[in-house]
């Protein structure tokens, strides 16, 4: 199948335009993310409908908190990866790809969400913004049928394909990996500021969160997540941050993250934001409060959850709104 947001150069290569690495790639060869390949003289898709998983899972695990809470999504999981990172927890997908994964058809995994009575459809494991075309497709039919959209991505694409692709999203979460452009560069392969773009594009047009995995040595200080959390302020103060501990994976031997460093960090986030979630931190509950009263409005304990502070989307106790979809 023929990729989209490509140019044809007269000496035989094509130049990918979907995501920030602008690849030129030559005949027989892939760009970087392995998922998009010069085959005479055009751009084309090889693993497209080729998944690497498929699970019902809680839309807390995305992780999304504020979107259709207590609720489950069909997640669907792709190969291949437009980024390098080395603490990959996905690295057998996101570093490899399989031509023999199962096939499923943009319709066919609209109707198995149907069957399986999910609200949406995730993409996520790896990488999906590489698989556009696929994600498109499968977009525009789930919006015909009622069915949500939801992305769980690095967020590097460019502008125009983000523009198209966003019509059809409704719930994103981006993972913002560091607030350090030499860390996004040198260990990462990409460029901070082609996320934070997206990030500002998204923002407005879909249910958005954000995770930050805290890695020890490398994006642990409150500096930097300081000025994480005074970006995404400068956006809203209501966007959602996931800081999430690390453990040891991949090509990274570095030990793991204390839950009581990612407690601290968080303090330090919420002096900006006002929901703010510690993940991979054991059997500690994440709850929303509200920022109004500090009521507890929605209680996590694992993926058990409770809505029992909120009436609609507003405080029970003192009517204050907030930011959550799908009550």
């Amino acid at each position: 199948m023929k990729a989209m947001f490509y140019e044809k150069r007269d000496d035989g290569r094509v130049k990918c335009r979907l995501c920030p690495h602008n690849c030129l790639i030559t005949e027989g060869h892939a760009g970087i993310c392995g998922a998009r390949r010069n085959s005479n003289h055009d751009m084309e898709i090889p693993y497209f409908g080729r998944l690497s998983s498929l699970a019902v899972d809680p839309i807390e695990k995305k992780p999304l908190y504020h979107f259709y809470p207590a609720s489950t999504v069909l997640s669907a999981g792709f190969w291949g990866c437009s980024f390098r990172c080395p603490f990959c927890q996905n690295y057998s997908i996101s570093q490899n790809h399989d031509l023999h994964s199962d096939y499923f058809s943009p319709e066919e995994l609209v109707q198995l969400a149907v069957r399986k009575k999910s609200f949406g459809i995730a993409y996520t494991y790896s990488e999906p913004l590489i698989h556009f075309e696929y994600i498109l497709e499968t977009g525009k039919i789930a919006r015909k049928k009622g069915i949500k959209n939801i992305l769980v991505s690095n967020g590097y694409i460019n502008p125009e394909p983000a523009d198209e692709l966003l019509e059809y999203l409704d719930a994103a979460n981006i993972d913002l990996k560091t607030f350090n452009s030499d860390f996004y560069r040198s260990e990462i392969g990409g460029k901070l500021e082609d996320v934070k773009r997206f990030i500002r594009q998204a923002a407005p047009r879909v249910s958005l969160e954000v995770t930050t995995l805290i890695i020890p040595s490398k994006n642990d200080t409150d500096e930097e997540i300081s000025e994480l959390a005074g970006f995404l302020a400068g956006i809203s103060k209501d966007i959602p941050l996931h800081l999430s501990c690390y453990y040891p994976t991949y090509k990274y031997v570095i030990p793991p993250t204390s839950p009581e460093l990612v407690e601290r960090l968080g303090e330090t986030a919420k002096k900006h934001l006002n929901y703010v979630y510690l993940g991979n931190v054991g059997l500690r509950e994440t709850n929303t409060y509200c920022p109004g009263c500090g009521e507890c409005l929605i209680r996590r304990s694992g993926y058990s959850v409770s809505l029992k502070g909120l009436e609609g989307n507003s405080c029970k106790k003192c009517g204050t709104k907030v930011p959550v979809v799908g009550i």
